[in-house]
């Protein structure tokens, strides 16, 4: 009797679920579940709990009460309403976890928007429940939990709404994804919150996506990105197409992003053709491109998901069940349910599958017949997930190195998830498109940040480089090599160090002398000394990066016939020279879609499987390049060579020091100065250039700037000025920063513009001011007291500088001058040189709106792609982009003199390169402190050599007498763009006429204004400048 609990509990597990006839009359207890009778319901309602509580080998069957469980969430008694929900709970949470599927269709069926609310709230508290019993398996199931989870929360009814919250909540903790799980709050915000969508958009765009990417971390965010692609903001749909090509581009398995391709792809095709934006179409294109690769990988890729149907198949021949109906049929079902979730979960022992598939069947086969046919099913099922890989190379040779890793710079990824493996005595050439990540990838391997590599104690790995730092510039060859730290661990003798470079050309009577100087050596010879190096150390894996840059052809000679005498050490080379490459390579290895694929051969080898990567070899012209803006005229300076900034006798001791920092020194800079700072840390470099700058004040000496010239400096800690602004995008910064009309309102608060006690007093102090009345010609003298400098100036007939001020007291602006010698007896020299710097900064402005666009090009000059100065968050950018953006609003303002202080701090080698290739064409000043003599070696002729508070001048030190040359007119700017893009010509600075020019000009106008003619503009100007009208 179905009502007699105990009977049929008893029975059940006596018989099982088809002897003891359960599972012919499921449908009836389910019927009596949700019957109006209160007794009746409370009858079966209790029968079933304890049938699930007890008895879980009846599972395929007393999960089809759900339904009626959840019906009875209407019922007018509360003891059957608190039944049925205690009932319910216990089929969700009971469940063998890899059945959770199986309850899916009755779920969403009682979720449609047609149900009474009660009975899809109490739906939707089932579905909060499987996050604490399983995640796991929630997790393989949320591409078809989460959308109907999404469509419940725009309920138009609060109780269905915040149900629907609770469970997502829940849904979401299941996500496994460790680069986004910390956003789930944002996430679910977004879903109820559009307006919210644009800033989270921000915030998903400076993720670091480094996991592989699949299904349960795609259901979470698709919605997100459906809805920015739908937002009425390009930046906002910009932004989705950004996340969804990085996020596609990590997904390892296609079938995981099969379920949402026709979700995106309409989504994207649509704004791809719509949005009016030319960059912005042609990032969302990028992203329509990935997502098609996807989708042909998916379409072409045999299924390795679990798949029912097939299952069901299988169970039946296995079985002899074609033709199974009621129970049996119910049983298989159930079954394939969970061996499909296993599949895709990965669970496949043979144990695993005994205790949660064949104890499905024990109810119609013996036990022994039971597991012998799920063997075979799962045999089967594991071959359905094998996914051919390619076959290894034949070779007898040592694996040194088969590792899997992901490789990230930053906020971009480089590599991922991606395999590689090294043979001992092979040569690897490694290409890649420029900032694709090679050198990084060298870099990783030679610091042991590569998962998986073999660490320095098994495999000796070195990084071939010809950078020699400046503190160790003085050392002889000898002693230079002999000095790192690797050679003295492994105790090698200065005698056979001065052996190995003997062997490489390091000779007494050669170009290269073993006991001069390493500041002495050419590129070339760098490169040799470096190898020479790595040589002695004995290496079993050696990183070269452009071995051959430098070298003459003899010495490449050289160095291919010693790569290819290392029969023992494997090497992996970035050239850009073929040759290199075509003579030494054994394999190639190339970066292609975030993965490191192998090929055997040299490059030639590869080329013909490859056309395009030929194109590698032809694009040294196109690699990185700054652009930095022309500092433009200075009013009063006609020479290059003329002094903008001087340091005269100047000491310096800071007040927790006895002895000075600094002594006696005295400097000056121009237009055509370009020097390099250097000496050892603690020599005083950066005191010195503070002093310069005005950061501070000496104690004896003097220091002067031109009021004109505009100063760019950007210190070693250079990221106190965006700390602050972390939550703007560089282009948003940097407009912000000039928004006061051109001002800069970070300028340094320095202590050269902060007033003494004594020029306080001085200032408050009246002064004998003389006043000529300009109607009679009355002179008078006042005393009076100057309140502020009003901000501005102007030149007197002898050609110096007065400046606007109100006097204490007066409450009205008269538009009142005064002297520069005179306010500097009243205590306002600093405020003068405060206004200098504003109208300094401010003519700066003169020449470029201060419009998204221009300052979008400028970043891109100053090597900040547009991807990341317009769209990325200063938050999610890296330190070397950090710095650019400082690098960006610092040549903002045109400067006449830019001070860099230790750039190789900051800057990789390829930025290097290029901020090289800018100060050779800035037509401003240099100075550049740095430890990189190959950096400022090729920049500066004149060097400033700091030791202990000591400046001593090197080099070419009259460099910049001789640079007494004329500013070219071509620096003058000839026109300038507004915020909408127009172009407008800008009037030009005329060209002084010597005194001949300027008497034949004086007669010819003389004679115009005699004969009546009319003067044109020019002329007009200088009849009113002589006063001849």
């Amino acid at each position: 009797k179905i009502d007699d609990v105990q009977s049929v509990v008893d029975a059940v597990k006596a018989d099982g679920a088809a002897k003891s006839g359960l599972a012919a009359n499921i449908s009836v207890l389910a019927a009596r579940c949700e019957s109006k009778d209160e007794a009746e319901a409370l009858a079966a309602l209790k029968t079933v709990k304890t049938l699930v509580e007890e008895c879980p080998q009846a599972q395929a069957f007393t999960k089809e009460c759900l339904t009626a469980c959840l019906m009875q969430a209407m019922s007018k008694s509360p003891e059957v309403k608190q039944a049925s929900e205690e009932t319910a709970f216990a089929i969700c949470e009971k469940i063998n976890p890899f059945a959770m599927k199986s309850l899916l269709p009755q779920i969403f069926q009682k979720l449609a928007v047609e149900v009474k609310w009660p009975i899809r709230t109490r739906t939707l508290k089932c579905i909060a429940l499987f996050g604490k019993s399983f995640p796991k398996q929630l997790g393989d199931a949320l591409p078809e939990l989460v959308p109907e989870v999404t469509a419940c929360m725009w309920d138009t009814k609060k109780q269905v709404k915040d149900a629907a919250t609770e469970a997502m909540k829940g849904v979401l903790t299941v996500v496994g994804n460790r680069d986004i799980e910390y956003m789930t709050g944002e996430i679910l915000t977004a879903i109820t919150k559009p307006k919210e969508v644009p800033e989270i958009m921000h915030k998903m765009a400076g993720v670091t996506f480094v996991q592989t990417v699949e299904s349960p971390a795609l259901a979470m965010v698709v919605p997100l990105l459906l809805r920015g692609l739908r937002e009425k903001q390009i930046a906002t749909k910009r932004q989705s197409a950004v996340i969804i090509n990085n996020m596609s581009k990590l997904v390892d398995n296609p079938l995981d992003a099969a379920p949402f391709l026709p979700l995106l792809l309409p989504a994207l095709e649509s704004n791809a053709e719509s949005i009016s934006d030319p960059e912005a179409r042609e990032v969302t294109e990028r992203a329509v491109a990935q997502l098609m690769r996807l989708k042909g990988l998916a379409d072409k890729q045999m299924s390795v998901r679990g798949d029912t149907s097939k299952l069901e198949d299988l169970f039946k021949k296995e079985f002899s069940a074609e033709d199974a109906e009621g129970g049996l049929s119910e049983v298989v079902k159930y079954a394939s349910v969970i061996a499909s979730t296993m599949m895709d979960l990965h669970f496949m022992e043979d144990i695993q599958w005994e205790k949660n598939v064949a104890s499905q069947f024990t109810s119609y086969f013996d036990k022994e017949k039971t597991v012998a046919n799920t063997e075979k099913v799962r045999e089967e099922a594991e071959k359905m997930l094998v996914v051919p890989e390619e076959d290894d190379e034949e070779d007898d040779a040592e694996e040194l190195c088969n590792c899997t890793f992901t490789l990230a710079y930053g906020t971009k990824i480089l590599l991922h998830n991606t395999k590689m493996r090294l043979k001992r005595g092979k040569r690897y050439g490694l290409l890649g498109p420029n900032d694709c990540g090679k050198t990084t990838l060298m870099r990783a391997l030679a610091n042991n940040q590569v998962e998986g590599f073999p660490d320095g104690n098994k495999v000796r790995t070195l990084f071939v480089e010809a950078d020699i730092q400046g503190e160790q510039s003085h050392l002889s060859c000898v002693e230079y090599v002999f000095a790192d730290p690797k050679i003295q661990l492994y105790g090698i003798p200065k005698e056979e160090v001065r052996a190995v470079l003997s062997s490489v050309g390091f000779t007494a009577d050669g170009k290269a002398k073993p006991d001069h100087a390493v500041s002495t050596l050419s590129g070339g010879w760098r490169m040799k000394l470096a190898l020479a190096r790595a040589m002695l150390q004995k290496a079993d894996i050696l990183l070269l990066d452009e071995p051959t840059n430098h070298l003459d052809v003899i010495n490449v000679a050289w160095v291919k016939k010693y790569l290819n005498s290392l029969i023992t050490v494997t090497s992996i080379i970035v050239s850009h020279d073929s040759g290199l490459l075509n003579d030494c390579c054994t394999h190639i290895l190339s970066f292609d879609n975030l993965k490191l694929l192998i090929y055997k051969g040299n490059l030639d080898e590869y080329v013909k499987v490859n056309p395009a990567a030929r194109a590698y070899f032809s694009l040294t012209a196109s690699k990185m390049k700054f652009r930095f803006p022309q500092p433009g005229p200075i009013e009063g300076v006609k020479s290059k060579g003329k002094a903008l900034m001087k340091m005269s006798k100047c000491t310096f001791t800071y007040p927790v020091n006895d002895s000075p920092t600094l002594f006696d020194i005295s400097v000056q800079v121009s237009l055509s100065s370009r020097v390099a700072c250097i000496g050892e840390n603690g020599a005083g470099k950066s005191t010195m250039i503070k002093l310069l700058v005005g950061e501070i004040v000496p104690q004896q000496g003097d220091v002067w700037k031109h009021p004109n010239a505009r100063i760019a400096y950007v210190a070693q800690h250079a990221f106190h000025h965006i700390e602050a602004h972390l939550d703007k995008t560089p282009n948003e910064y940097i407009r912000w920063r000039f928004s006061n009309g051109g001002e800069d309102k970070e300028s340094l608060v320095k202590v050269s513009l902060q007033y003494t006690d004594e020029e306080v007093v001085l200032q408050k102090k009246p002064f004998e001011i003389t006043i000529i009345d300009e109607a009679s010609g009355k002179i008078s003298k006042v005393k009076k007291v100057v309140g502020e400098l009003m901000g501005g100036r102007k030149q007197n007939k002898s050609k110096e500088y007065e400046y606007e001020i109100r006097y204490a007291g007066s409450t009205v602006e008269n538009g009142e001058y005064l002297p520069l010698k005179t306010l500097k007896k009243m205590g306002w020299d600093k405020a003068m040189k405060a206004v200098d710097l504003k109208l300094a900064q401010t003519a700066g402005m003169m020449h470029k709106a201060l419009s998204t666009k221009n300052v979008e090009d400028h970043l891109e000059g100053c090597g900040l792609a547009r991807e990341f100065g317009t769209h990325y968050r200063i938050s999610a950018l890296s330190g070397g982009q950090k710095v650019k953006v400082v690098l960006s609003a610092a040549m903002w303002m045109q400067p006449h003199i830019l001070i860099l202080d230790e750039p190789t701090n900051y800057l990789d080698r390829e930025s290097l390169g290029a901020l090289a290739g800018a100060i050779e064409g800035f037509d401003g000043g240099i100075i550049i402190i740095s430890h990189n003599n190959e950096f400022v070696g090729q920049l500066c002729p004149e060097t400033w050599v700091m030791d202990a508070g000591h400046l001593e001048t090197k080099g070419d030190a009259d460099w910049m007498l001789k640079q007494d040359v004329k500013i070219e007119d071509q620096q003058q700017i000839t026109d300038m763009t507004d915020a909408a893009g127009n172009k407008v010509e800008m009037q030009q600075e005329k060209k002084k006429l010597s005194k001949k020019e300027e008497k034949v000009l004086l007669k010819k106008i003389k004679g115009k204004i005699k004969a009546g003619e009319p003067l044109d503009s020019d002329e007009e100007e200088f009849a009113f400048e002589k006063e001849l009208l």
